[in-house]
């Protein structure tokens, strides 16, 4: 089988005017509009999450030219603005919500803007989104103990599959950050394949619980996104992000060894 590059792509928030916490990773609708026009003009094939794993675990090919258009976190722009242009192209997409942050009985109000209710996302369900999950109130799950992260995990997939009636298959690490430990747990909750951010293509080799992930910003522009997904320059695009990524991984990990010692003391 050959290991076919897919572009993964990550949203946020769709928004004309975000609050400054989710700005630069928010998009306008306008440009939401032009990127998914372009993927129509360009012959890509959007998939869900769930249907990418699911060839790639049964060797079944994908369609030509494949695309994922994923979402986090849960905001109303997702609804208002997403769904109707989704809906024009006929686009599959996935929304991966963290479970506390949406509104409604379980809001914890960490989420960071105007977030959506449970009734929009059954609407967006019942419009052929596919909803996964991205924990409960969206920490960084690598530096949890494992109870808490026992708890993420499976609070988010329990509240999903009660909400909506289907158990959640796909999950998205908050900020991609993950480590083995988390993957495990992550199988053990009941998720059959999970999203990390990596800003390159996902493949197959990969595996199911590391599949890669390019971001697209509100200063993405529609050059540089056909750039994206047509797989064009995507380690020199955000070469930037990769070394501050790994300077602040080594910086994380000492923290999380000064606390394994401090534990032991």
């Amino acid at each position: 089988m050959t290991d076919t590059a897919v572009p993964i792509l990550m949203y946020h928030s769709v928004a004309t005017a975000p609050n400054d916490a989710t700005r630069a990773l928010s998009v306008t609708p306008e440009a939401f509009a032009e990127q998914m026009a372009l993927l129509g003009d360009r012959g890509f094939t959007p998939v869900n999450t769930a249907d990418l794993g699911a060839s790639w675990r049964s060797g079944r090919s994908l369609p030509a030219r494949p695309v994922l258009i994923t979402f986090d976190d849960g905001y109303e722009g997702v609804h208002r603005h997403a769904l109707p242009v989704l809906a024009k192209h006929g686009f599959a997409s996935t929304l991966f919500v963290s479970t506390g942050w949406l509104r409604g009985p379980y809001d914890n109000g960490g989420g960071l803007d105007t977030m959506l209710g449970w009734d929009q996302v059954r609407e967006l369900a019942a419009a052929g989104f596919e909803i996964g999950g991205h924990s409960h109130t969206h920490p960084q799950l690598d530096q949890l103990d494992d109870g808490s992260l026992r708890f993420e995990l499976t609070h988010c997939h329990r509240l999903i599959a009660e909400e909506l009636g289907t158990r959640p298959v796909s999950f998205a690490y908050p900020y991609g950050y993950s480590s083995r430990r988390v993957r495990v747990a992550v199988r053990a909750a009941g998720f059959a394949q999970s999203l990390a951010v990596g800003n390159g293509l996902a493949r197959r080799r990969q595996g199911p619980y590391a599949l890669q992930r390019v971001t697209v910003r509100r200063a993405t522009g529609v050059e540089e996104f056909e750039r994206l997904v047509e797989g064009r320059a995507v380690a020199r695009t955000f070469a930037r992000d990769r070394a501050l990524t790994r300077g602040y991984t080594m910086v994380r990990r000492a923290r999380q060894v000064r606390k394994a010692i401090r534990s032991r003391v």
